[in-house]
């Protein structure tokens, strides 16, 4: 082995100063907890995706006609296809699970703020790439909600000055028997053409550029210390270690205990309850027959009903475009000398608790879940839609103000920090 690994040192000596940069002389903070798990979780996940997505497509057939009863064959013919499938519809929703607990951690930690803003930015385009291809993916399986999803989120391009109507048509591409534009053949087509091979490609560039940019500046860790400030007479920081092999192995303790998790929902509940796949989404695709309610996946939610809580058309798809980029404009917002959320003031604190709050539960009224609860609370005479839309409003009008109070309490020094330590706390 050792001779083999010189003989293929000599011809590729770039890959072993690679792999030395980025691995084993790559120095981690000592005191990453639970919280870092999810930026290798999501690198494992997004390889599920690939490699269970490329099965997929080999029995896949992108047509109105043919696209439904293509996964019907996967799913009971192919042998194992039932299991390939799951794995890939599970991975989807699982991937933004630990996209959203990454970015909480994020906000958590500091971990936009200087020297780490290009990583938050590559991180948000990932997000940005990840909804696209989510969307797309979506749709292929060509069920009732499949197909409605689709018209609903093709149809909000309209709202674009002068040329949205344009943008609709061009998208949709399919004729439908009333002489309008409706998703068919030709949006099957270019959703699959972009599923399967422009946004994985997209993906990975984006991730590798993550990955550097975050390795080049060095990871944050729980206290916002830099472990680069203090190095020893050999030039590595104090209180960093290797990533590998510390890391590649603390890291294999959290993929077994969410790879364990992964095969629960597969085995037993593959469909969680109609939240990772619609119950709608095993009727064909009817253009005659409307689902009792439209409503996207459930990690598309909380935007949805940003999106729903606003009357006006246009203003509503702004609000929504606008609660996705504003999480950019967060290393700029937060102008606070304090990373962790260990050191910072108690209003920071509350207002990001208060923020994950808001979230949840505009992840609940897009997922159509408080009718029962507002049913249960104030009788079942209870007036649901006024209801909602008032609670609704409230927690867009809070989402957006998180980020304001953020800019306040930052740029005009309100902010009452704790003393920083001069090194991490848990191995001092």
């Amino acid at each position: 082995m050792s001779a083999f690994t010189q003989w293929f040192n000599e011809r590729t000596p770039g890959l072993g100063a690679v792999y030395k940069k980025h691995m084993t002389e790559y120095y981690a903070p000592k005191n990453f907890n639970v919280m870092y798990y999810f930026g290798s979780l999501a690198l494992l996940v997004l390889v599920n995706q690939i490699v269970t997505g490329i099965f997929l497509t080999m029995f896949y057939t992108p047509s109105a006609a043919g696209a439904f009863d293509s996964v019907q064959y996967i799913m009971r013919d192919v042998d194992w296809g039932w299991l390939v499938r799951y794995m890939h519809t599970t991975g989807a929703s699982m991937f933004f699970i630990v996209i959203y607990l990454h970015m909480f951690r994020g906000l958590m930690y500091g971990s936009y703020k200087k020297p780490r803003e290009l990583v938050w930015l590559l991180g948000m385009l990932i997000f940005l790439a990840l909804m696209a291809e989510a969307f797309m993916g979506y749709v292929l399986p060509w069920g009732n909600m499949s197909f409605w999803g689709a018209k609903v989120i093709i149809t909000l391009f309209s709202a674009v000055p002068w040329i949205g109507d344009t943008l609709v048509s061009w998208i949709m591409g399919t004729v439908g028997a009333a002489g309008l534009y409706v998703p068919g053949d030709a949006t099957l087509n270019r959703f699959f053409a972009l599923h399967v091979v422009a946004l994985p490609l997209v993906l990975l560039l984006l991730v590798v550029l993550h990955l550097g940019a975050l390795h080049e500046v060095g990871s944050n860790n729980p206290d916002g210390v830099e472990i680069k400030q203090h190095k020893g007479p050999n030039g590595h920081p104090l209180d960093g270690i290797p990533f590998h092999p510390y890391y590649t192995l603390k890291d294999l303790v959290g993929v077994g205990v969410f790879l364990i998790i992964c095969a629960i929902i597969i085995f037993f509940a593959p469909t969680v309850g109609g939240f990772f796949i619609e119950h709608d989404n095993a009727i064909p695709a009817n253009d005659l027959v409307t689902p009792a309610t439209i409503k996207p996946v459930w990690y598309f939610s909380p935007f949805y009903a940003i999106l729903r809580m606003i009357p006006s058309k246009g203003l509503g798809v702004l609000a929504l475009i606008a609660s996705i980029l504003v999480l950019f404009l967060v290393p700029w917002l937060d102008r606070g000398k304090v990373k962790s959320i260990r050191y910072r003031g108690l209003g920071y604190k509350v207002a990001l608790a208060i923020f994950a709050a808001v979230f949840f539960l505009l992840g609940c009224i897009g997922a159509d879940l408080t009718p029962g609860w507002i049913t249960a609370v104030f009788g079942p005479n209870a007036d649901i839609t006024s209801i909602e839309n008032l609670f609704g409003r409230i927690l867009v009008i809070l989402y957006f103000a998180f980020f304001a109070f953020l800019w306040v309490y930052t740029f005009f020094g309100l902010e009452r920090t704790k003393p920083v330590p001069e090194r991490v706390t848990t191995h001092a």
